[in-house]
């Protein structure tokens, strides 16, 4: 199927969720004291052993399977 929507993001910060996952996330860049309305943020749970780090560039992708 096609995408519904892809972006690319940098990772805000990796939050240690348990022994075996993290959470990638980027709660979008603050303007004057607000977020962005347009702007496309995450938080999303990954198997740990991933490697990233804030700072980091992703692509967010989601599709209806």
């Amino acid at each position: 199927m096609e995408p519904i929507v892809s972006f690319e993001s940098e990772i805000e910060f990796v939050a240690r969720i348990n022994e075996f996952k993290d959470c990638i996330m980027q709660q979008g860049p603050e303007s004057g004291g607000e977020q962005d309305p347009e702007q496309l943020w995450f938080n999303i749970d990954i198997p740990k052993a991933h490697g990233l780090k804030a700072g980091d560039r992703v692509r967010i992708t989601v599709e209806k399977i």
